[in-house]
């Protein structure tokens, strides 16, 4: 309340991408920002990182090149385009910029040239609709004759952003035992198998067999001893 900043003042130390990003970062629309210094720095830092990552992507493959395959960087970027769509598309700013942070920490140089190059693009678009003009830099840097903004936004892959594996709980008698983790495709037969194997169950069971045993797919499984 006391102690007050002008915008113009920030905005000429940090920049405007900066701060509208510091805003959207720092806390959940409905509560009030409070400003620090520290805090701006640190969004600035991520700004010139955002544009080092761009420039060392000279040896990138050009603009289009489609990746392939399901590489981790892969995988990331597509967790990152779904779960900043949903947080974007339910005001939950604070919450895209987190998974953006990660996004950008997951590019790593030894990666697959064409898997990064997606990263990076996917990076740009979806700090686009917060840090526009850095967007844009970004974007025409990377050998883009269009605009960030004239191009559609980034949609994921179902299949790279669903896991391999699931961890499911296992009960006996109604109380945990413990937990397994199997393919996600596994048949329930697996399941069984593997619930009735960990060393949690198969102590408790002392070599009985179990009356029954109910799985939930992807959520537990449930011995009745």
């Amino acid at each position: 309340k006391k102690n007050v900043i002008a915008p113009e003042t920030i905005i000429d130390i940090y920049g405007a991408d900066t701060v509208r990003w510091f805003m959207l970062s720092d806390t959940p629309p409905e509560r009030d920002i409070e400003w620090t210094d520290e805090g701006a720095s640190g969004c600035y830092r991520f700004v010139q990182r955002v544009w080092r990552l761009v420039e060392e992507a000279g040896d990138l493959p050009p603009p289009g090149t489609t990746a392939q395959g399901a590489s981790e960087l892969r995988r990331a970027t597509h967790r990152a385009i779904a779960a900043v769509t949903d947080d974007i598309e339910h005001l939950r700013f604070n919450r895209a910029v987190a998974q953006i942070y990660t996004l950008a920490g997951a590019i790593d140089a030894k990666a697959d040239p064409a898997d990064r190059r997606e990263a990076l693009e996917t990076l740009v678009l979806l700090v686009a609709p917060m840090m526009p003009h850095l967007a844009e830099s970004c974007w025409q840097a990377l050998g883009h004759a269009s605009l960030a903004v004239d191009t559609p936004w980034p949609k994921a892959d179902a299949a790279l952003i669903r896991s391999d594996t699931v961890t499911i709980a296992v009960q006996v008698n109604g109380k945990r035992r413990g937990e397994i983790t199997v393919a996600a495709d596994a048949d329930e037969e697996s399941v069984k198998a593997a619930a009735l194997a960990e060393d949690g169950v198969a102590r408790f069971l002392d070599g009985k067999a179990p009356k029954r045993i109910i799985v939930v797919p992807h959520r537990i499984v449930n011995i009745v001893a």
